[in-house]
């Protein structure tokens, strides 16, 4: 058993328990998050794809959601390439903004600043947060002991966790008709829910956009399954129990060929490189389909959804 960086607790993992209910097949929304911190890539256009298709598939309208709140991280040139993208691949959507000015005018995270502050000072009434002033060095060096030493929730550098408790289960509703019980993984422990800089964290501007835009369908990658536990605890201690009959469904990834899920910060070949080095649409689809080892001609997003569905 691995220990978490804070307060020197035991992470004993994920239970096994599964319960089946009613697998429902149509939803209301689901939607495509994006954050402006740099240029897409392919394993971004494989869980568009992913979306779009189960979306068509259960009758959801598709809202486009550019995650903007880390103001330091966004620009405006990589808001610009998701309507770039998003349009030279035709992969859809039905609710969102249609351009950068649309989004800027009307959709940027920074409009909802109250509602996360709303959120944040709920949290802080009920006595579920506390200050912590780690860096992430010291984090990985040491354990924190922030939560002991009490410190002033309005002073400066600090960020804000939530306490979460240990072992306590969550439970997530499957796409496959299940309820997945589940343990919060170490790695979540006390999770940040305002960061030094005063501006709310991606769990909880997550959760309430979710329930702001009314999305009942939620697909993402595998790799935030944790922060898919972490959402579900942290909307429970909002009171919103709405957010826990949201459905999930958690694909694979495509890795690189050290077995490395792709990511902007490692540099991923974006969307943008290729089509300015002349790759077309369906040249991107099969760039894709090779990457997944999947045999039969890719054109479109549909073909490349449902292959990649009908494997998993």
């Amino acid at each position: 058993m691995k220990k978490s960086a804070l307060n020197g607790r035991t992470d004993i993992g994920i239970t096994n328990k599964c319960i089946m209910v009613n697998a429902g097949i149509a939803y209301n929304k689901t939607r495509i998050a994006p954050t402006p911190s740099g240029f897409l890539h392919t394993g971004n256009i494989l869980s568009f794809a992913i979306t779009a298709a189960l979306a068509r598939q259960s009758g959801a309208k598709i809202l486009l959601r550019i995650d903007d709140i880390d103001q330091s991280r966004a620009n405006p040139q990589f808001v610009q390439d998701v309507f770039d993208t998003l349009n030279f691949l035709q992969l859809p959507w039905d609710e969102g903004p249609r351009n950068v000015k649309d989004f800027e005018d009307n959709y940027s995270q920074m409009y909802r600043l109250d509602q996360y502050n709303s959120a944040l000072d709920q949290l802080r009434t009920n006595n579920l947060v506390y200050a912590c002033d780690c860096s992430r060095r010291q984090l990985n060096e040491r354990e924190c002991s922030c939560i002991e030493k009490q410190l002033y929730l309005d002073a400066e550098n600090v960020s804000w966790r939530m306490i979460t408790g240990i072992n306590k289960d969550v439970t997530v509703k499957d796409y496959k008709g299940k309820l997945i019980t589940a343990i919060l993984p170490g790695e979540m422990w006390d999770f940040i829910v305002r960061k030094k800089d005063g501006f709310p964290a991606y769990q909880l501007t997550s959760v309430v956009d979710d329930l702001f835009y009314g999305v009942d369908l939620v697909i993402r990658g595998e790799d935030l399954w944790a922060s898919t536990l972490a959402q579900h605890q942290l909307a429970s201690a909002l009171g919103k129990s709405k957010f826990g009959k949201i459905t999930f469904y958690h694909h694979s990834l495509i890795t690189d060929s050290s077995g490395n899920k792709l990511s902007k910060s490692a540099g991923a070949t974006s969307i943008k490189y290729l089509r300015e080095n002349g790759k077309s649409a369906e040249d991107v689809y099969q760039l894709i389909a090779a990457l997944l080892d999947i045999k039969e001609p890719i054109m479109n997003w549909e073909q490349l959804a449902n292959s990649f569905i009908n494997k998993h």
